[in-house]
């Protein structure tokens, strides 16, 4: 069952093939975790997709209070009997339907799709996860390659990449050659006593459990955060490499080429965020 403009419709209906998210990728989206029938970090979703929709200069409608979108969240959880389970929400706000590269109007429509999750806290992967680079394509650092559009084409070929070279994962550089992210989340690298992440600037999404993160890292005694570019070079000399999405939480990499990572900082950092997820439940 999905929630389409507020109504409940079966997930045999389908858009229009006009539809500008699907012609033109003129569409935004969250991707939200369910913990318990609670949605997870629900105010940061909110914030950034409003921030989102301004600066694609969609219309934002009176009605979409925090209030009301949690609302239509717990009501597509409840028509599809998750309102008390763990599950992966998708929230999509695309502009209406008219015109071709320029649009007629700035009106959005939405829709809200769930998926039933195994678990409620954050599991530590201690399987092997090797990645490598992905330099076919790059990353132009702007505003808008900060944003959860549907423009989804490097790490859609990004992905293929991967499983091509049995790769679990791939990170994008940007035009300035500096590591962005992975294909389906936020990078952070630790070398001794310093965990670096990269800027805004350098064009990497401003993930929601990249906020989350930078948090509990600004309160780990005896480490320092950094915002700052990351050269491929600097791989080679970490200690640790590690991932961050609100569905997995924190993924550990294990292996980049010849370099085999620890996982102590990933470990640590996902104990203090289930704590929190606890606490707050």
């Amino acid at each position: 069952m999905t929630n389409f403009n507020g109504t409940i419709l079966e997930d045999t209906n389908y858009m229009s093939i006009t539809n500008r998210g699907y012609a033109y990728g003129d569409a935004l989206f969250e991707t939200i975790k369910i913990a318990n029938g609670k949605i997870l970090f629900w105010e940061d979703h909110y914030f950034r997709l409003m921030a989102s929709m301004r600066i694609m200069r969609m219309e934002i409608p009176m009605l979409f209070t925090m209030e009301h979108l949690e609302a239509e969240i717990e009501k597509t959880l409840k028509a599809n009997r998750l309102s008390t389970a763990d599950a992966r929400v998708k929230l999509s706000v695309h502009r209406n339907e008219g015109g071709l590269y320029l649009p007629t109007q700035n009106a959005i429509g939405y829709n809200i799709s769930v998926k039933p999750l195994d678990a409620a806290v954050y599991h530590l992967q201690d399987t092997a996860y090797e990645v490598d680079l992905f330099k076919d394509y790059m990353v132009a650092p702007t505003l808008l390659s900060t944003l959860k559009t549907n423009n989804k084409a490097i790490n859609v070929v990004g992905s293929i990449f991967a499983k091509e070279n049995g790769l679990h994962n791939c990170l994008l550089l940007n035009t300035n050659k500096s590591i962005v992210e992975a294909l389906n989340g936020n990078v952070f690298l630790v070398k001794d006593k310093i965990i670096k992440t990269p800027p805004l600037l350098d064009g990497c999404l401003k993930g929601i459990m990249r906020t989350q993160v930078i948090k509990h890292i600004e309160k780990l005694e005896g480490y320092k955060l950094e915002e700052a570019s990351i050269s491929p070079f600097e791989l080679q000399k970490a200690d640790e490499l590690f991932i961050t999405n609100v569905i997995t939480g924190i993924q550990p990499v294990t292996k980049y080429r010849k370099k085999t990572f620890e996982t102590t900082v990933a470990r640590l950092l996902l104990n203090r965020l289930n704590a929190a997820i606890r606490l707050t439940s």
